[in-house]
């Protein structure tokens, strides 16, 4: 393990991205536990990318122009979903108090998100092999090690944003203006990430 890749993962974890978005979003507009679980369900939707890198099926979609566009619109039309359903407030990211049906939306919601980014596979081929040596032994327990360290530090810094926002649930709930801006942000922000997704490449 190597200080380059803690301070790199750190800073890849911090950056505002879909997860973060939607982590902040649910700590919002349904309190802690929810944000938790949010956090919870955008790192379990990065483990298939890091599983695919790891064992080269990334190669796969990487080359498959086919696959590659098909994933993605998929995650484009999601996001799309996600901004209507915000912008009406309705879905995961109604400004309610959870329930057991909701907190199942918010993990579901939460996995979709990042499964359906196909950037994330992309990403990680990039990524991991940069801090794992060629040639040496041992080269798929060291990117399982490092990959293990990467979905632990996105869950505490995803739980760290659920928790902060959280914090400010109730001086918001009391306003209701700012709750419909907020809600207008968080909409138009999922809408700008489908776009920005669609005109992207592999």
């Amino acid at each position: 393990m190597t200080w380059s890749f803690l301070l790199t993962a750190l800073v890849i974890c911090l950056a505002p991205g879909t997860g973060s978005l939607y982590t902040v979003a649910a700590g919002l507009t349904r309190g802690t536990r929810a944000g938790l679980l949010a956090a919870f369900a955008c790192t379990l939707g990065t483990l298939p990318h890091l599983l695919a890198a790891i064992t080269g099926l990334a190669a796969l979609l990487h080359a498959s122009g086919v696959a590659f566009q098909v994933v993605k619109y998929a995650g484009v039309a999601y996001l799309l979903w996600m901004a209507v359903a915000t912008w009406r407030d309705t879905g995961a990211l109604a400004f309610d108090e959870a329930s057991p049906t909701s907190a199942r939306t918010v993990i579901v919601s939460g996995i979709t998100l990042n499964l359906l980014n196909p950037k994330l596979t992309i990403f990680f081929v990039a990524f991991l092999p940069q801090f794992v040596p060629a040639g040496e032994s041992g080269t798929l327990a060291r990117m399982l090690g490092l990959s293990s360290v990467f979905v632990a530090m996105t869950f505490v810094t995803f739980a760290g944003y659920a928790v902060a926002a959280a914090a400010l649930r109730d001086r918001v709930l009391t306003r209701p203006r700012v709750v419909g801006a907020m809600r207008k942000v968080f909409a138009g922000t999922f809408a700008a990430l489908g776009a920005r997704l669609a005109v992207e490449s592999r």
